[in-house]
């Protein structure tokens, strides 16, 4: 999710709302709610996927575009949402992309088949991407700084918290009691009942004169998605198709373009001139790789669940409380263990208890008991990322100029969402070529599970080395005990 800074000119806005009075809990509810369905719309589907690949009759490597289509869309488009946003506006790119994003849902909930279900995710990842930036933004300007804001932003983050296993618990129990399209339709109520409220009680910001950069957002997004598409494609067909040759060479030739359009850009929406730090540049590659392999660990864990072990939906999504919770609680502490530790120990304390857990579930077969062989592994990789996120988004920061803060930020959550799409299609490959065993259908699915664990694990240790060399180290060096 983003979470970009308003700019100044907003408070004018700020004080003027506030003399209303009551109408504060309207507006952070209308915008922690929305922010809300941006949280359990990435989880919800998670514990429907085996129901929807069944009954839309997905393959194995087409499922990963059920989450992938939504997050390029979401990552490739949250930069030119948020520059959208300073030039036309919070308030109306808000209900903008809440529109969108409802629409979409609806869209989901009807999908009568695979192409046409991957399209609206795709499209409610674009209206995910022109929503988030403003809610953060939109929440600012309403509340002054200090003990308001500070309150406002604590119950803000704790929907994120909330959001990730309400949407594990509520997709479950819809997919087995109902079906998994009710997780999609309940969007269209919601939605709805937010616009109003935005048009009645969210202010307009002051615009800011400026352009799009429409190539560069659009070359990104293109040049990702094409790449993910050959690396997903190779899985089943092969690495000398010639289909998915040229899907590889032609997202490397998009990305590239889009390097030299940025570089040459008079309003990027990408500033290279970020990633001259070492610790940021770090920050951003150790991020994309955790979120690379935690993202395959939420989407084969429920496959795992429901494929190997039998569970019902619902029992899939309560099972996986003991990532949840630990994570929530983690996040809670960050705050307190920074002051004690530093921001760079915790941030590596978190990725070593993220990889003991990951290698430890990596051990699963279709004998494994749920406690020791997943719930107790499940603990450890929940309190890694909650340790390991916010000291991840820090080190991303470093040294940022003001006039690039709002960039910066954005670029952080670009990765988050980039190197999740990312990180899956490869985890996808690990699964389709993790080779045969003697075993039945069950034995083999875990078997291949498995081996997507144990390259979300490598991934990890490299996001580790990655973190020790270039930021603990440094720091270390400046800072002797």
């Amino acid at each position: 999710m983003n979470s970009l800074e308003p700019t100044s000119p907003a408070r004018p806005a700020s004080e003027s709302h506030r003399q209303n009075g009551t109408n504060q809990a309207a507006v952070l509810t209308i915008i922690v709610t929305s922010y809300l369905m941006l949280v359990v719309d990435i989880s919800i589907v998670l514990t429907g996927l085996p129901n929807i690949q069944a009954e839309l009759g997905f393959s194995h490597a087409e499922l990963s575009w059920v989450q992938n289509a939504y997050t390029l869309a979401f990552g490739g488009f949250l930069l030119l949402g948020a520059r959208a946003g300073d030039i036309l506006g919070r308030q109306r790119m808000f209900i903008a992309g809440l529109t969108l994003f409802t629409a979409a849902s609806m869209a989901i909930g009807l999908a009568p088949s695979p192409t046409w279900l991957l399209l609206g995710r795709a499209i409610q990842g674009v209206g995910a991407a022109i929503l988030a930036p403003s809610t953060l933004a939109l929440l600012s300007i309403h509340f002054a700084q200090g003990h308001e804001r500070t309150r406002a932003l604590a119950l803000y983050a704790a929907a994120a918290g909330v959001g990730a296993s309400l949407g594990l618990v509520l997709g479950g129990l819809v997919a087995q009691v109902i079906s998994w399209r009710v997780g999609f339709f309940i969007n269209l109520p919601i939605g709805i009942a937010l616009i109003l409220g935005a048009k009645r009680y969210l202010v307009e910001t002051p615009l800011k004169s400026g352009q799009l950069d429409l190539a560069g957002a659009v070359s990104s997004t293109l040049g990702m998605s094409v790449l993910v598409f050959g690396i997903v494609r190779s899985a089943e067909l092969g690495w000398g198709d010639s289909v998915t040759t040229a899907a590889l060479v032609a997202g490397l030739t998009l990305l590239t373009f889009f390097v030299i359009h940025e570089s040459g850009a008079s309003e990027p929406i990408l500033p290279l001139h970020l990633f001259a730090n070492r610790e940021r540049s770090a920050a951003y590659a150790a991020r994309m790789l955790f979120l690379g392999g935690m993202v395959g660990f939420w989407f084969f864990t429920t496959q795992f669940l429901q494929g190997v072990l039998m569970y019902k939906p619902l029992h899939a999504g309560l099972a996986f409380l003991p990532t949840t919770i630990p994570n929530f609680v983690a996040a809670v502490l960050v705050p307190r263990l920074t002051r004690k530790f530093g921001n760079a120990r915790l941030l590596a304390v978190g990725l070593v208890f993220a990889i003991v857990g990951m290698a430890w579930i990596a051990q699963i077969s279709e004998h494994s008991p749920y406690i020791t062989g997943i719930a107790l592994p499940m603990i450890l990789i929940g309190m890694g990322q909650g340790f390991a996120l916010a000291p991840l988004t820090v080190a991303a920061l470093t040294d940022v100029a003001s006039e690039d803060a709002g960039a910066a930020s954005g670029l952080v959550n670009v990765a988050h969402q980039l190197g999740g799409s990312l990180g899956l299609s490869v985890l996808v490959v690990v699964f389709a070529t993790g080779g045969s065993v003697a075993m039945d259908a069950s034995g083999q699915l875990a078997h291949h599970i498995a081996n997507t664990f144990t390259a979300s694990a490598v991934m990890l240790s490299i996001s580790l080395v990655l973190v020790l060399s270039f930021i603990v180290r440094p720091r270390t060096q400046l800072c002797p005990q």
